[in-house]
């Protein structure tokens, strides 16, 4: 989401991040989680890593703690920030999201106005029913479960949604601490679906299962035409993504 640009965990020093174009080597042996005044430290050698914003990287559970710890215990010789994504949501959380609170959430909201649930195929008739028969039950969720109701259509004319379920949905995500917003605001793009993150979020679905949903068409066109490599490789990055903020919000529970 444009408020929250991902953050870049690879430039770490032994007293926090810095700015640097070399590649870092890992410069510790021991990695542990440590509670302390605001939350779960993560400890590398004893000393706490801190975000790119020089926060302390703190956690507000330790579960979630060592998730992030799990991520710099398993780095070789080199830092690779593309295997943190726990570490990049934290610092996201800490850094970012933190201060634009109310942005991020009327970016969430918009989802809801245009939710990918509410979008059924006109054709063919087979993925409509598909469609209609995945889809509504996570529809009526929202309106019994979070008092968000959303009307659908088939075809691509916007089919305008009531502004009070909007307004909802924006309020839902304004309850949740900045680690869990930051997790919906990561879900929520991804999975294309206001409705469907917040399933995730509040652990009515599986990151796999939302996945799964969010991409039903998707799913049908290649069960007609195949699959190549590339559209193989994006998929499966994209899961990765929704199962690790599957276990992003768990952690969050405690």
């Amino acid at each position: 989401m444009s408020h929250i640009p991902p953050l870049d965990p690879n430039v770490a020093a032994r007293k926090g991040f810095r700015e640097s174009e070399e590649r870092l080597k890992r410069f510790w042996k021991a990695v542990d989680v440590a509670e302390g005044k605001g939350g779960w430290a993560v400890t590398l050698d004893g000393r706490t890593p801190k975000t790119p914003a020089h926060a302390p990287l703190l956690l507000p559970t330790e579960a979630a703690g060592r998730l992030v710890a799990e991520e710099w215990a398993a780095q070789g010789e080199f830092i690779d920030p593309g295997t943190m994504p726990a570490t990049r949501l934290a610092s996201t959380a800490i850094d970012r999201v933190s201060q634009v609170r109310e942005a991020v959430a009327e970016e969430i909201a918009a989802y809801a106005g245009s939710d990918a649930l509410c979008y059924l195929a006109d054709h063919p008739t087979s993925l409509v029913t598909r469609q209609a028969a995945a889809w509504g039950p996570w529809r009526d969720w929202a309106a019994a479960d979070l008092g968000v109701v959303l009307a659908a259509a088939e075809g691509i004319v916007h089919c305008a949604q009531d502004p009070a379920a909007v307004a909802r949905v924006k309020a839902h995500a304004l309850s949740l601490d900045d680690f869990a917003l930051t997790g919906l605001a990561t879900a929520v793009p991804l999975l294309g679906s206001a409705v469907l993150g917040l399933a995730l979020q509040r652990g009515a679905l599986t990151g796999e299962a939302a996945f799964d949903l969010s991409r039903l068409e998707e799913a049908f066109q290649e069960e007609h035409w195949g699959v190549d490599a590339d559209n193989a490789a994006r998929t499966a990055a994209r899961r990765a993504e929704a199962g690790l903020v599957d276990r992003w919000f768990r952690a969050l529970e405690g």
